[in-house]
């Protein structure tokens, strides 16, 4: 029996680590060809927003331009902004993410309203996003959505490996570098001077 104490995001996170570990480790739920054997699901009803507790504010979980429940959002407030669900969506096979997705906001008093929501001013809103609100007054989107496929994660799945770097053509170490390529590597200041930026690495 599991006691978890702290905000629910949070001990989600926890509880999913512990599953995975017992699964795999302790109970070896996981054993086996998981390449023979293919389990898969779509995991929807995503929160549209969560609490960023050092913003003080709520951020979009997904990115500002995802498509809000339409029942929630019709019933939506301050007060319950975290209770709306998004139309986002993640497809799941053998309990690894392989693919991810929205059905966008295609009119701009919605998109107007889910910023507002997420605390832009109106200032803000044409600064940051004036190009799409424009798009979407003056010229107008059918609904649309999008789903990104991980193929690297699909490939290690029928692989039987354990880590999509064992597929990865040039995978990273954990500080990010490429040890095949030699990347990151120094710039050349003629291209720093065009682009107008400042070099501080030693």
């Amino acid at each position: 029996l599991l006691f978890f104490c702290g905000p629910p995001a949070q001990n989600s996170k926890c509880v999913d680590r512990v599953r995975r570990y017992l699964a795999s480790s302790e109970l070896g739920l996981l054993d086996g060809d998981a390449a023979s054997e293919a389990a898969v699901l779509w995991v929807t009803d995503f929160p549209l927003v969560e609490y960023d507790e050092e913003l003080g504010r709520s951020v979009a979980l997904h990115h500002p331009f995802t498509c809000p429940n339409m029942d929630d959002w019709a019933t939506k407030s301050s007060a319950n902004l975290e209770d709306v669900r998004s139309q986002a969506y993640d497809l799941v096979l053998n309990g690894v993410e392989v693919g991810g997705g929205s059905i966008r906001i295609h009119r701009e008093e919605m998109q107007r309203e889910m910023l507002a929501a997420l605390g832009f001013t109106d200032a803000e809103m044409e600064e940051q996003f004036g190009f799409l609100l424009e798009s979407l007054r003056d010229y107008g989107a059918p609904p649309h959505g999008g789903l990104a496929m991980g193929v690297d994660r699909l490939v290690a799945i029928m692989g039987g490996c354990d880590s999509i770097r064992s597929v990865i053509a040039f995978p990273k170490t954990a500080q990010a570098s490429d040890i095949f390529v030699g990347a990151p590597g120094p710039a050349d200041p003629k291209q720093l001077t065009e682009l107008k930026l400042i070099s501080k690495h030693e």
